[in-house]
């Protein structure tokens, strides 16, 4: 098992070039939230931006739209029809899918906060981007077992891992824990980022595992995935721009994103201590992680 370190993750880290601009370091489409989690999307899209992301597109249930483009006006909302019970629901494709061919995205990050949306199985059945899976999606993922063809990462945290995988298994048990990151690579064909304490990173084609060597109890809130899932499609926009949108970009992500991820938690937490970090002052803390790891 090899460890991230801070200076592996300086040597993968995006380059910022002076003459570049907004369309170098990527477009991200965020398909995030309903009303009962509403705060899931927010967490995502700002994470992107403050990850270096170049445009952040959020579609959401139009209800949420007006309070939350005030919220994060540097990201493009777009607002979807939505059901009873406030969630996106299936007439949003089509919206989705014209949005998209006007704007371009490079790649989508799909699942926070949004509960048994009518839009995944359409969602997963049409998309051709790139995508980070998170939350919500993975749940309607693990019921259907059909996996995306597309370069993609997947970011369950034990209890997610679980229900993909059909067995349980003990997170403090570093032997398990490992099995389990190796079986949702083999199931997935994809990324795998297997969240918790020494977060684990694995990929198609690999035998190596990788350890992360940030963060702490401080990450133990709600919404902490939320952010993850958006750092590391910030990084991913900008590395796949940079590269291509392929499995070893992906990778790389992955790994920059939790480290820094992490970091911006320990960040935190020298100023709100373990007990009163909120995933929103982790996510201020992300461009502060950064510049620790680059100077």
């Amino acid at each position: 098992m090899k460890e991230i370190t801070r200076e592996w993750v300086r040597s993968l880290l995006p380059i910022r070039r002076p003459e570049a601009h907004k369309g170098s370091f990527g477009r991200v489409l965020v398909v995030a939230g309903s009303r009962e989690m509403c705060g899931a999307g927010l967490l995502c899209a700002k994470s992107a931006l403050l990850a270096g992301a170049g445009l952040v597109f959020w579609a959401l249930p139009e209800s949420m739209q007006p309070s939350f483009a005030a919220a994060l006006p540097e990201a493009i909302t777009l607002p979807l029809p939505e059901t009873e019970s406030g969630k996106i629901s299936a007439e949003g494709w089509p919206v989705l899918k014209n949005f998209c061919s006007k704007h371009g995205p490079s790649l989508l990050v799909v699942g926070p906060g949004m509960g048994e949306s009518p839009l995944l199985p359409i969602l997963f059945r049409e998309n051709t981007l790139p995508t980070v899976i998170d939350a919500d999606a993975l749940n309607y993922l693990a019921g259907v077992q059909e996996f995306p063809r597309v370069p993609a990462i997947f970011t369950p945290h034990p209890g997610e891992a679980a229900r993909l995988l059909g067995q349980d298994f003990t997170p403090a048990k570093e032997e398990e824990r490992l099995s389990a990151l190796q079986g949702l690579v083999a199931l997935t064909k994809a990324v795998c980022v297997l969240k918790g304490r020494q977060t684990l990173v694995g990929a198609p084609h690999q035998t190596e595992v990788y350890r992360n060597t940030t963060g702490g109890v401080a990450l133990a809130k709600g919404g902490s995935g939320d952010v993850l899932s958006g750092v590391i499609a910030g990084l991913w926009a900008q590395l796949g721009s940079a590269e291509k949108f392929d499995i070893s970009s992906a990778l790389k992500a992955c790994l920059c994103g939790v480290y820094v991820h992490g970091l911006a938690g320990d960040l935190a937490a020298k100023i709100k201590t373990d007990y009163g970090v909120l995933a929103g002052f982790t996510a201020e803390n992300i461009p502060s992680a950064i510049k620790e790891i680059v100077e």
